[in-house]
């Protein structure tokens, strides 16, 4: 498959990099401490930021500051455990940073110890949870790393693996929303690849392997 585009703008977790165990991990000491109600494994959670989760599930909000320092910190402290996922450092090596960026919903200090820990480059232009006002599913992530790359939101790829920021992407009006692996198959993104293998970019016409796409 050939597509014409201006920029690519990709989630991290779970597109990029593999952070699932340690986030887990991290999420159970979480409410084990603060929310023991909480339904902190849903996969519905997936691509939303720890704040917002946080806010939904603390019983009052006179605990939202020490709860969410404590989410940051158990995340942060497991950081270094990540691992880049197939194809995602031939990609994004291959290109300037001024035809990508990140848009995550990580915290910028987790974001980029994140993409660092992976051994990925951290672009100039990286979007995270502290840059906008609403998260994903909002648009504003993609509207803004669009904004930052310099290019309309129509003339821009999504590739995400959560139904959140599949919804984000759509809302945000992008040209193409690519899920990444088979968990995205339940999102509404306009194609699914198993991973970023063999998928490039010039700058102009992106390139996606007929035999990796699950959809």
């Amino acid at each position: 498959m050939k597509y014409f585009a201006s920029g690519l703008l990709f989630d991290n977790d779970g597109v990029l990099v593999d952070s699932h165990g340690a986030s887990l991990v991290a999420w159970q000491l979480w409410a084990e401490e603060f929310a023991p109600t909480a339904n902190w494994n849903d996969p519905a959670n997936a691509g939303q930021r720890a704040e917002d989760l946080v806010r939904r599930w603390i019983a009052s909000p006179d605990l939202f500051d020490a709860a969410n320092n404590r989410i940051n910190q158990l995340e942060q402290d497991s950081s270094s455990e990540t691992v880049a996922l197939a194809g995602a450092v031939e990609l994004l090596t291959s290109m300037p940073d001024s035809l990508w960026t990140v848009c995550t919903s990580a915290n910028t200090n987790l974001g980029r110890a994140r993409l660092a820990a992976a051994g990925l480059p951290i672009p100039a232009q990286l979007v995270t949870a502290n840059h906008v006002q609403r998260g994903k599913p909002h648009p504003d992530p993609y509207l803004l790393g669009a904004e930052r790359l310099g290019f309309e939101p129509a003339d821009c790829v999504v590739f995400e693996d959560a139904a959140a920021g599949a919804q984000a992407a759509l809302e945000a009006g992008v040209g193409l929303v690519v899920g990444v692996s088979e968990f995205a198959l339940a999102t509404e993104a306009d194609i699914v690849v198993r991973d970023l293998t063999g998928i490039t970019f010039d700058g102009e016409v992106l390139f996606i392997p007929d035999k990796n796409r699950l959809r």
